[in-house]
């Protein structure tokens, strides 16, 4: 199998496009690591699938990232997939949220890509996934926009600082996908402007030209390819997997 051998450490691995990659990375023969706050969805899923175990960790908090990989151990791969969503009109947008979406979408990058990067003694894959908002704008969605926006920014200058190494660094900047996290956008757009559940659903869809949210399975494929023979060039990049949005 392409991975085997290999160790990966997957953030936000419970649920979603992190569930979708860490089973993914487990078929294609790598020892899998899933992290995460809520143990319970780690758990299920390492017990449903061989070749992932489970380690609680908070990627907002320096001490818990650094435990972590002491946990897990040295990773070949590292992937950056932590993050939560939120809404407000800019003018109502408190501290306390500016702080929470960067805190998760941008510092637990940052924390999570240090620590693995610290480790890796030869070949290695840093991938972060951000988003289609790290490449452009959305309304109501500021703060995380601009932590999206910085993860493409730090992938891009991490990727120079270790270009004569065996390593790259890259982004998958997926639209919306087909996960939890847009069950929560629609239903915030359902309580707050009144449409229907179909026709918030359908809104967010139409922001891909193709008509329709994005599979983590999709996302999967890409973290794969660069992991496989032949992307060994690919450093540097934020990978739009939306249908030709952006």
């Amino acid at each position: 199998m392409m991975l085997a051998g290999r160790r990966a450490l997957v953030t936000g691995g419970g649920t979603g496009a992190g569930a979708d990659l860490a089973r993914g990375l487990a078929a294609a023969g790598a020892e899998v690591v899933v992290a995460g706050r809520r143990p319970e969805p780690l758990q299920a899923l390492a017990a449903a699938t061989p070749g992932i175990r489970a380690l609680a960790a908070d990627v907002t908090d320096e001490a818990s990232v650094a435990a972590l990989f002491d946990a897990a151990g040295p990773c070949d791969i590292v992937i950056a997939n932590a993050g939560a969503a939120d809404s407000a009109p800019f003018g109502r947008t408190t501290i306390a949220q500016w702080n929470a979406m960067l805190a998760v979408n941008l510092t637990g990058v940052f924390l999570t890509f240090r620590a693995g990067l610290a480790r890796m003694t030869g070949w290695g894959r840093l991938i972060a996934v951000a988003s289609t908002a790290g490449l452009k704008g959305y309304a109501y969605v500021a703060p995380y926009a601009a932590a999206k926006h910085g993860v493409v920014g730090l992938c891009r200058s991490l990727a120079l600082e270790v270009a004569k190494r065996p390593v790259t660094v890259n982004a998958l900047c997926p639209g919306f996908l087909d996960t939890g996290m847009t069950d929560r956008s629609v239903a915030t757009i359902v309580a707050r402007t009144g449409r229907t559940e179909a026709e918030a659903r359908a809104a967010l869809a139409g922001t891909n030209p193709q008509g329709r949210l994005i599979a983590p399975a999709e996302v999967t494929a890409a973290a794969l390819w660069l992991c496989g023979p032949g992307s060994e060039g690919v450093t540097g990049q934020a990978i739009v997997i939306a249908g030709g949005e952006v």
